[in-house]
């Protein structure tokens, strides 16, 4: 029974804390982390021995590697081959040489700053990545390069845990590590056609339960292989994810295992943050103040220096310090490996209290990088924008993203020419590598139109994706160039109704016809006649489209609009009732072609 209360506890303390974080922007490990130390013994005490719960939720960090492996497709990563092996190479021995420098400084041992050097130059992959996604930044020059650089530290953690033993660790069971790599080689040379025929047997059953069943199986299996042969289970599990990778069950894998290993992640960092001793923070502040703070310096300072050194712009590098600066969650398992035999006690109480806090000061480091980006765009002059072709384009088009392109590619098809702006340095760079022509300057300044000659245009497409330069733009045009047609994109209904205020007719939300579109297959999918399902999209574009221009008078007013809104759905609803009816009497009244001879 206890047993039952305390995994209630730790539930429960997870599911109020980790949302909390995770809208605050602090991240979900820094929110279990804090759930670990609530329940722990120096918080309310709920659960006494956190070091059991912490051989259990070590299959979450099993788990992890496994899908880790599952990713980690042969071609993926040779196409990724430059930046991952390139970049991240550089950030993790490069950071980790000079961590081992610093600790050789400090008097420890060689085995013990090895260890505690390479460890600490990772980051947190459960940290950045999500990170990233929820700023839209992984598309981003200094996101994919982040994302390379954390994709080669994850591959570094299997030789880390590999060298334990050869740096003073105990192997595991006592068994030789000799054995060990050969029993990883047969491993290697035979598992993949092996498991291939393995998960063809069980995908015959046609049972998701059998399937989830032989997932956990394989992994959790060659885990225990590795550990009997005297390897680290986190290794089995990143080899059978590898052997995986090609086959043809990746993704069905991969969503078996996700829920079992985030729950136990989950719990594996509950239980890191039970185990922490924050005793150490009242006994020795100054100390652990210092490698905190010490180690997010080394880390950023460090890997600015690098990526400066080998040609990366000052932005960019100092964007990927600061989101690498922190410690990762596999330092925990590093060092709980090592805790004894290569780190001292008190050294790994240390260390494992800096990482928790590193991790805990990361989602600053954003915002600090944030804020020192807005301040360099608002101290920074404007660039110049490029000098302009002599000849006047009869179309112009703003912005030369995803819209912006399309448009350009069915216009240089035709012989069309046109004149294409754009704001982002690197758009314009990849867009002239394939062939067409762009050129920067913000379309939202009266001079860079004059440069691009609107004047002289016959259609100006507006398909600049940030609204309010999108509208500036507009405004400039239909004042000083009102001859000039505009046709626009539109994000929105209600960027539609601010462009339709400036006086801009041709207008084109971006995702409205392709929904109209899908509407319409729905429709032939549930059994309607292709003409009929024509009829009725087109019927919804057409009442849609004029009541877009009726309620631009009304949207200021959100309750006119509310009510405008509801009253044509009763409009809307009996005229395509009206349609279908129609439709179906056209069909009746067809007769069926008669039957030959």
């Amino acid at each position: 029974m206890q047993s039952v209360t305390t995994f209630a506890a730790l539930l429960a303390v997870a599911v109020l804390l980790v949302p909390l974080f995770k809208r605050a922007g602090l991240g979900t490990v820094l929110g279990y982390l804090v759930a670990g130390v609530l329940i722990g013994p120096w918080g309310f005490g709920l659960v006494s021995d956190p070091d059991n719960l912490l051989h259990t939720a070590e299959l979450g960090v099993v788990l992890l590697l496994f899908v880790i492996g599952l990713e980690l497709q042969p071609s993926r990563l040779w196409a990724l081959r430059k930046p991952v092996f390139g970049l991240g190479a550089l950030q993790f021995f490069g950071v980790g040489a000079l961590l081992i420098g610093v600790a050789r400084l400090f008097g420890i041992p060689w085995p013990a700053a090895i260890l505690a050097g390479l460890g600490l130059a990772l980051s947190s992959t459960a940290f950045v990545l999500p990170t990233l996604s929820e700023r839209g930044e992984l598309r981003s020059r200094y996101g994919r390069e982040t994302f390379a650089m954390l994709l080669f530290q994850d591959l570094m953690v299997i030789p880390l845990l590999a060298i334990l033993p050869l740096l003073g660790g105990r192997a595991e069971g006592g068994v030789s590590p000799l054995i060990g790599l050969v029993v990883l080689g047969v491993v290697v040379a035979i598992g993949r056609p092996v498991l291939n025929q393995v998960f063809r047997h069980v995908a015959k059953v046609d049972s998701r339960e059998m399937f989830t069943a032989a997932a956990l199986a394989v992994a959790l299996g060659l885990a225990l292989l590795m550990q009997g042969a005297g390897l680290s289970m986190s290794l089995g599990a990143f080899v059978a994810g590898v052997l995986l990778s090609d086959s043809d069950f990746r993704h069905e894998l991969e969503g078996a295992i996700a829920p079992f290993q985030g729950l136990l992640m989950g719990l594996f960092f509950i239980a890191v943050g039970m185990g922490m001793d924050l005793g150490l923070i009242a006994r020795h502040p100054v100390d652990i103040a210092a490698i905190t703070l010490g180690l997010l310096l080394i880390k950023g300072l460090g890997l600015y220096g690098l990526r400066r050194l080998v040609g990366g712009k000052p932005r960019v590098a100092r964007m990927e310090a600061l989101a690498l600066a922190q410690c990762g969650e596999f330092a925990f398992v590093l060092f709980g490996a090592g805790a004894g035999d290569i780190l001292p006690g008190n050294l790994t109480g240390k260390l494992t209290l800096a990482v928790a806090l590193s991790m805990t000061i990361a989602p600053l480091l954003f915002i600090l990088g944030d804020r020192i980006n807005r301040r360099e765009d608002a101290n920074a002059p404007d660039p110049e924008p490029d000098e302009m072709p002599s000849d006047a384009s009869p179309v112009v088009i703003a912005g030369f993203g995803r819209v912006g392109q399309i448009v350009g590619r069915m216009l240089r098809v035709r012989g069309v020419a046109f004149t294409a702006l754009d704001i982002d340095q690197d758009r314009i760079d990849t867009v002239r590598r394939f062939g067409s022509v762009a050129y920067y300057g913000n379309a939202a300044h009266l001079e860079v139109l004059d440069a691009a000659q609107v004047k002289e245009a016959k259609v100006l497409v507006l398909a600049i994706d940030d609204v309010e330069c999108s509208l500036r733009c507009a405004e400039l045009v239909r004042r000083h160039f009102p001859q000039v047609q505009i046709i626009a994109r539109a994000k929105d209904r209600f960027h539609a109704y601010r462009l339709m205020d400036v006086g801009v007719s041709h207008i084109m939300r971006e995702t409205f016809r392709s929904s109209v579109v899908m509407g319409r297959q729905v429709f032939e999918a549930l059994g309607k006649a292709p003409d009929a399902a024509s009829r009725v999209a087109e019927r919804f574009a057409t009442h849609d489209e004029d009541l877009l221009r009726r309620q631009q008078a009304l949207y200021h007013d959100e309750n006119q609009l509310i009510a405008s809104a509801r009253e044509s759905y009763k409009e809307l609803a009996l005229l395509l009732e009206q349609e279908l009816v129609a439709a179906h009497s056209d069909s009746d009244d067809v007769s069926p072609p008669p039957k030959r001879a």
